[in-house]
């Protein structure tokens, strides 16, 4: 079984803490943070030890968690993977792109596992929504909720980047063309945005992301030729809408007419998207396999959040 050091303590590593624990799929030796005791909050659990020591952590570890804050995750993940062990990086990979690229070359030069914490890919809504993908046409993305104090990026890097990553791998092609609007509500930094984003194959993706909403939404609509699916990822449900027959009104009063049919798919694998996130790494790691979510998928969610962010008209 993989030994797992957990560097951050926060509310990110201790939720990665709990995970590990009721999985079962790594022996987590080590947890770390400047906070000591917040450290030791989180390593009690696991009976694991903890440290404010980075180098003292990765010494007996096979491989990494990192929830460190984000502008740590370049220089802390090049050491973890130098150091020789295979990485979880929680998102975005890193603040810069030329601190995400430094991180897969590192990955590369040293034969190690890179994989970005992009939860909602390992959400089962969003995995039986990628098997139904046939001819998208759009997809628009809500990922709305209440204000938090804790959250310090702005609303691109903290919430757009999870809903980027997924139009890029259900639309299975890359960004053409973007445009976008934000605004700040009630932080320094953007609380609200939209962005259109045109790929190369034509398709749309139209995304909303806000925290300084009355409620917590999570919705991906795909527009297809013959149908549209709604996934909600919070209730991990999702329907498939489709049209069977319309007839149209004259002016002269001939009766509209449109029926219609709504498929509710069974969704096996229910669960809790951390978990299915660090099973997968543990499978990576045990089987030497590229992850789900790759060092270059994180790089290229990040260099499209930076744009969108550089290029925001603000309201």
């Amino acid at each position: 079984m993989p030994r797992l050091a957990i560097i951050g303590a926060g509310v990110m590593g201790a939720n990665h803490g709990r995970v590990a624990r009721s999985i079962r799929e790594f022996t987590v030796t080590s947890v770390c943070d400047p906070d000591s005791a917040r450290a030791a909050a989180v390593a009690a659990p696991l009976g694991a030890a903890y440290t404010s020591d980075v180098d003292e952590a990765i010494a007996n570890a096979d491989a990494v968690i990192l929830a460190a804050p984000s502008h740590m995750h370049g220089e802390l993940g090049e050491k973890i993977l130098k150091n020789g062990c295979d990485l979880l990086i929680e998102k975005p990979i890193a603040t810069t792109v030329r601190d995400a690229e430094r991180l897969i070359e590192a990955a590369e030069a040293n034969d190690r596992i890179l994989m970005v914490g992009h939860v909602e890919r390992f959400n089962p809504a969003v995995t039986e929504l990628m098997t139904m993908i046939d001819q998208p046409v759009s997809i628009e993305i809500t990922r709305v909720g209440p204000f938090s104090p804790r959250n310090l990026a702005d609303v691109y890097l903290d919430l757009m980047i999870h809903d980027v990553d997924i139009a890029r791998a259900i639309i299975g092609s890359e960004v053409k063309h973007i445009q976008s609007s934000a605004k700040i509500v009630r932080s320094t930094e953007f609380d609200f945005a939209c962005a259109l984003l045109q790929f190369e194959n034509g398709v749309l993706a139209n995304i909303t992301a806000s925290r300084v909403s009355q409620n917590k939404v999570r919705r991906i609509t795909v527009t297809q030729r013959e149908n549209a699916i709604v996934a909600d990822l919070l209730r991990q449900h999702i329907e498939v809408h489709r049209i069977e027959s319309s007839e149209f009104l004259s002016e002269s009063g001939v009766r509209y007419r449109q029926s219609g049919l709504v498929e509710i798919p069974y969704l096996a694998n229910h669960g809790e998207p951390l978990a299915h996130e660090l099973r997968h790494f543990a499978m990576c790691v045990e089987q030497r396999q590229k992850p789900m979510v790759s060092g270059e998928d994180g790089m290229l969610a990040l260099k499209t959040c930076l744009a969108l962010r550089d290029a925001s008209m603000v309201v």
